[in-house]
């Protein structure tokens, strides 16, 4: 059974350590980051304030593909039963996003109470709407692994699908949030539709985050296995580009599968890593955040530099609305000109077209000008107290 290997599997994770390096880093968030961050609006144009809930949350582990690959059945596969409120069928069945997580007693909640729950790291769904909080709910059981990991599954890709709610933009969000996420394919259907191939490209920078599952192999031979991969690898090398080889699991993880034609040591090899790679999110997570924690400090200066440089082009008494309206339409040169002053790479500027949509609607002469003791209390941080931080943490 794949919970009996799972708990047969060492645990390598000091909990004071990682408890330690949590509150560190909370620590100096509210005293560092944090005020940067609300000075210049990084809330509204980027990310929501932290709350002790994103540091504190578990590893999540979100799974996406098109209808049909096994998503639903992959979770029950691995906890030895359906969640409360699964539905598993060869048609879409499962229509929503489901939080699967640990709890003492079998029951599901609606999105709109888990995204005002403090002690659930969803809260920043709520910029989504109720559209899509009707279409989100938690599924709460009792199992070992739920202690540790939080599962998302999610509504199967479809083309032409009319959705009520930003369905790339939770996709980006719960990829944001995901310690591994997993893209899951169909040998008998490898086709990556529109949807798909959208999807895909919202998890770019989660490149490492991504593990390719390759299910319902059972019923095919070496010979075709070899062939569906390669069109696989084939397919996925047109849409993400990275020059890093992903991580393909091959597999039927479903408790009734087809006769087995490939080698049955194969199968257990791969389920073997698939569920080590599980085991040891605990401690890569806190790994995790420690990297989003830096990545989100470098882009909260990188868009301080972009507010105090918009600031410094409005005049001081006449002609402010034009002015704004010249820096919202030429924002690409004032982004270029951001970039070469303060020697940033250009991969750290956000995203122009989100940024443009956003600035639109405020007034820029109302934002601060720069002030270089909050860069330089950031610059600290992520030189000395990070590094100082980290010193005590420690793998037993």
């Amino acid at each position: 059974m794949a919970q009996a290997a799972l708990e047969s599997l060492p645990r390598r994770v000091s909990s004071e350590n990682v408890a330690a390096v949590i509150a560190g880093l909370k620590d100096l968030y509210a005293r560092k980051l944090k005020p940067l961050e609300r000075l210049y609006k990084f809330n509204v144009f980027s990310s929501p304030a932290m709350t002790d809930s994103d540091f504190e949350a578990k590893p999540m582990v979100t799974l996406l593909g098109q209808y049909s690959t096994g998503k639903t059945t992959f979770i029950s596969h691995i906890l030895g039963r359906s969640y409360p409120g699964a539905h598993i069928g060869p048609e879409p069945t499962t229509d929503r996003f489901v939080a699967v997580m640990g709890g003492s007693v079998d029951k599901t909640v609606p999105g709109n109470t888990v995204s005002v729950h403090a002690n659930t790291p969803f809260g920043g769904l709520k910029r989504f709407g109720t559209a899509f909080l009707s279409k989100f709910e938690c599924a709460q059981m009792s199992h070992p692994l739920l202690n540790d990991v939080t599962f998302i599954d999610t509504p199967g890709v479809l083309s032409d699908t009319e959705r009520s709610y930003d369905f790339l933009g939770v996709t980006e969000w719960f990829a944001a949030k995901s310690d591994m996420i997993f893209l899951l394919f169909d040998p008998h259907k490898l086709d990556i539709s529109d949807e798909l191939k959208r999807v895909i490209e919202s998890l770019r920078g989660n490149d490492d985050k991504i593990r390719v599952l390759l299910n319902k192999v059972d019923g095919i031979d070496a010979q075709q296995l070899m062939r569906v991969y390669g069109a696989l690898m084939w397919s996925l090398g047109k849409v993400v580009n990275t020059p890093e080889v992903m991580r393909v699991y091959i597999g039927s993880f479903y408790d009734n599968p087809q006769k087995i034609i490939l080698s049955k040591d194969l199968f257990d090899l791969e389920k073997k890593d698939l569920l080590r790679e599980l085991s040891e999110l605990p401690k890569r997570s806190c790994d995790r955040r420690i990297s989003e924690f830096v990545k989100r400090a470098h882009a909260a200066k990188v868009h301080a530099y972009l507010i105090g440089h918009l600031k410094q082009q409005m005049p001081i008494l006449w002609g402010k609305a034009d002015a704004q309206e010249s820096l919202v339409v030429n924002l690409e040169d004032e982004f270029v000109k951001v970039q070469s002053l303060y020697h940033l790479p250009k991969g750290d500027l956000p995203n122009i077209d989100t940024f443009r949509r956003v600035l639109a609607v405020h007034n820029i002469d109302s934002f601060h000008r720069l002030r270089p003791s909050m860069i330089q209390s950031v610059d600290d941080m992520l030189t000395h107290d990070i590094p100082k931080l980290l010193s005590n943490y420690a793998v037993s």
